[in-house]
């Protein structure tokens, strides 16, 4: 066994390692903080965009991504995730080859366009029913495919930003049903509540029922409909009243193109948007959706009362 006198000689070895050891590490941490000062000192966490088709954009971090949304046929049309303009904001005019884009969808997944109906968002009131005829209403569509709409009461209607959304309306017992906006239901009409045609109340309980407790939630549905636009009666390169119809997402604005860039028009309660000096009646046409999605449609001619198809669509949220 070794003797104590050996011993000591070895503790002292190990009180020189110390102080080496510690100016080892304290010459390593100077050299990371010196390379990340280099870096910039970066903390910042790059938010992962993600696109109106619901796909992942690995951005390249000198411009925003962008999807683009396929179609079978090359589109008349853009879809621009550029920010959000004044009424009348000077731009390049788009080509009339440029295809379709899909805005990048907000990371918070809101709809920073959205009036008083917001996606994501579960709204109470009471349903009752109403004869709907063939499904028009003050929404001007005209006759509807099916009988599954519903008239906004006057508040969530919102002058006319209420028009053409899709609402799944959910009763206490479980049974649902969705709807699109056609009409509008004026007072005693509270707030929350929604007026349905009876082919779609029938559907949630008995007729004789009358009124029921409901919730319902903004949808954005599957389709294979595209936009189509209609000139108001009476519209002439003078004066024009211009409606967006089939739009799977709620519509916020529709733009005139002009020479010096985009002019917004006025929404009317009876959902047409008008330019009372024919600045832009005939022209490109760019609508924007609560999302903020823009679709850019090649100028139509001024047909008042036809229903003129186009090849775009909102994607879907």
């Amino acid at each position: 066994m070794a003797s104590p006198s050996h011993r000591r000689p070895r503790g002292k070895r190990r009180g020189l390692l110390v102080p080496a050891v510690a100016v080892a590490a304290v010459g390593l941490l100077v050299s990371l903080v010196v390379a990340l000062t280099r870096d910039g000192g970066s903390g910042t966490v790059r938010a992962t965009a993600v696109s109106a088709t619901g796909v992942d954009a690995d951005a390249r971090p000198s411009a925003p991504p962008t999807a683009t949304e396929r179609t079978p046929e090359a589109r008349p049309s853009t879809v621009s995730p550029a920010p959000e303009p004044s009424p009348a904001t000077p731009s390049a005019r788009p080509s009339r080859a440029a295809t379709a884009t899909a805005a990048p969808r907000p990371a918070s997944g809101g709809a920073p366009l959205a009036g008083r109906i917001a996606p994501g968002t579960s709204y109470s009131g009471v349903a009752t029913h109403y004869d709907a005829g063939d499904g028009d209403g003050a929404c001007l569509y005209g006759p509807s495919p099916d009988r599954m709409t519903a008239a906004m009461n006057t508040t969530d209607y919102e002058t006319s930003k209420a028009c053409g959304a899709y609402v799944l309306v959910r009763a206490a017992g479980g049974a649902s049903v969705t709807v699109r906006i056609t009409n509008e239901c004026p007072a005693p009409c509270a707030p929350g509540q929604l007026d349905l045609s009876r082919e779609a109340f029938a559907e949630l309980a008995g007729l004789s029922a009358g009124r029921i407790p409901v919730t319902w939630s903004l949808l954005s549905p599957a389709t294979s409909d595209t936009v189509s636009v209609r000139y108001k009666t009476g519209s002439s390169s003078h004066w024009c009243g211009i409606q967006a119809i089939g739009h799977r997402n709620p519509l916020a604005r529709l733009e005139v193109a002009t020479g010096s860039g985009w002019q917004r028009l006025t929404r009317t309660e009876y959902n047409y948007f008008l330019s009372p000096d024919g600045t832009g009646c005939g022209g490109e046409l760019r609508l924007t959706d609560i999302y903020g999605q823009r679709l850019t449609v090649d100028g139509l001619p001024v047909r008042p009362d036809a229903v003129q198809p186009t090849r775009v669509q909102f994607a879907r949220h």
